[in-house]
């Protein structure tokens, strides 16, 4: 039942060539049948209008000089009863009248009164049989000049015709049917080769979802080559996602060992100092805390993928200066936002809010009041966070990427902004860079990400 309401595309394309096919060739063949039956019954006017100079070519005169037609005809057809052609001439006001031969035994009576000079073709019943009719309106002028008029009327049977026709009918029909069936197949086995690369295609994801294979391979047309490259993105995509959560959920794990550990010591400990134990106790739990954020922010982050569209930078970046105000009110940040509005990321938004709010947030917190963002896109992205600060040692560079290490332990935090903002730089291909801003003497972190 689907297969029939939802043919596939060999089906649709094959439907579609031979409804196409079929009326194409029905059309030729109706055509030619009409320009045969045309051209034929143009010869048969063309043999009764011969026919008729033929009989002028063989009058004769009688003693009068009157016209008189002779008793054996040179056409045979005219000699011979019901050969199919016959002929009668009248003139004198209906005193002569004569019949060919070829009429013995008959009167047809198809001949029409015309004027000199006249004719008329028509069709005429010849004693249950269809001809074809020509009058001709002549003068004949006598031994005493005399202008008599005469007309002579040739009929042709049209059975031999029509018998022509359908012959050539049959035939013609015949010859279409044989090629109309040739050039079904061939056109089936054209569609089929043109859509074998599409075959190819869906037997390799079958492959791939019973894990037979990992992505597509194989040289297909450039056709598809689009399509290939971004099944095997996104494949390429679920997979390092899919390994990013068991990896983050493998460190969840195993870090989680050693701060359980301590805890349960604690809780098992018969004696010890009260206060000791309270501040343990906190520092366990915020570790554990630590530990649980960085690694679902790291599971998190989405990646690249080229089937994301691409948003614009500049309204996410004043969104985060603008809920960054109100968290750091009292020292009246300074922002210089230098993002142009042309400036696109292409990726998830979460992971640019992500991003850009750690960096963010670090330079307000580390900062002196005086932040700087600049973003511009060309084929990449690039991204730069500068503030005011102490700044960082140059030997801490590599240091403060990794997790829970902070350059600045005299203020709170877990120490996994930067490591966070680095993972999802990672997960996008790109690279993060920390170094000294120039001009406002802090920090300054360079983030440079492929496909902006």
């Amino acid at each position: 039942m689907g297969t029939a309401l939802n043919p596939s595309i060999h089906q649709r394309l094959l439907l579609a060539a031979s409804l196409v096919l079929g009326a194409f060739l029905g059309l030729t063949g109706l055509a030619l049948d009409k320009a045969f039956r045309s051209a034929s019954e143009e010869a048969l006017q063309a043999r009764l209008f011969s026919s008729v100079y033929a009989l002028l070519a063989a009058a004769e005169e009688d003693q009068a000089g009157r016209l008189k037609m002779p008793g054996v005809m040179t056409d045979p057809r005219f000699n011979r009863p019901d050969s199919g052609l016959y002929a009668e001439v009248s003139g004198m006001q209906g005193n002569y009248r004569w019949q060919s031969p070829s009429s013995l035994g008959r009167r047809f009576g198809f001949l029409r009164q015309m004027q000199p000079g006249e004719s008329k073709i028509e069709r005429f019943n010849l004693q249950g049989s269809s001809a074809m009719v020509l009058s001709f309106g002549v003068v004949w002028e006598d031994f005493q000049g005399r202008e008599l008029e005469y007309v002579l009327a040739v009929a042709e049977d049209l059975k031999p015709l029509r018998e022509q026709v359908a012959a050539f009918r049959d035939s013609l029909f015949l010859w279409l049917g044989g090629a109309a069936l040739l050039l079904l197949l061939v056109q089936g086995w054209v569609l089929r080769w043109g859509l074998h690369p599409l075959r190819e295609v869906a037997q390799a994801l079958t492959e791939i979802e019973s894990g037979r294979a990992d992505q597509l391979q194989g040289d297909y047309p450039k056709e598809l080559n689009g399509l290939t490259s971004n099944i095997n993105s996104l494949i390429r995509h679920a997979q390092a996602r899919q390994q990013r959560y068991r990896d983050s959920l493998g460190d969840l794990a195993h870090s989680l060992k050693t701060p359980l550990a301590v805890l349960q010591g604690v809780a098992e400990k018969e004696s010890g100092e009260p206060q000791s134990s309270q501040h343990t106790l906190r520092e366990q739990v915020e570790r554990m805390n630590q530990i649980v954020s960085h690694q679902l922010q790291r599971a998190a982050a989405s990646g690249s993928s080229v089937l994301t569209q691409s948003l614009s930078v500049k309204p996410v970046v004043e969104r985060i200066a603008g809920s960054l105000d109100k968290v750091y009110r009292e020292q009246r940040i300074n922002w210089e936002l230098e993002v142009a509005e042309e400036t696109l990321f292409r990726g998830d938004e979460g992971d640019l809010m992500e991003l850009l709010g750690n960096l963010m947030e670090n330079a307000c917190k580390y900062g002196n009041g005086h932040v700087r963002v600049q973003a511009e896109t060309g084929q990449d992205l690039y991204l730069r966070v500068e503030d005011n600060g102490k700044g960082i040692p140059t030997d801490q560079f590599e240091a403060v990427l990794q997790r829970g290490h902070r350059a600045d332990q005299q203020l709170p935090g877990q120490g996994i902004g930067l490591s966070v903002a680095a993972d999802i730089v990672s997960a996008y291909g790109g690279r993060i860079e920390i170094g000294v801003a120039e001009q406002l003497g802090g920090v300054a972190v360079h983030v440079h990400l492929p496909g902006g």
